[in-house]
């Protein structure tokens, strides 16, 4: 869980700027848009299109 103080003085503006950078380096954004239900068509095409490369990847290795 990302957590940001905000500094005696410090701007929202800036702290919220901090707590970004925090969530982006937790990793938390793209384990949120793996666990989200709705998929939207781009991003499914390029799950498809993963999900094939690896099974060419697996064919060819055996």
């Amino acid at each position: 869980m990302a957590q940001v103080i905000p500094g005696e003085g410090e701007g929202i503006e800036s702290t919220l700027r901090r707590f970004k950078r925090e969530v982006s380096k937790a990793g938390i954004f793209p384990d949120m848009r793996k666990n989200r239900h709705f998929e939207t068509p781009i991003e499914k095409r390029k799950r498809k299109a993963i999900a094939k490369q690896k099974q060419r990847k697996r064919r060819f290795r055996n």
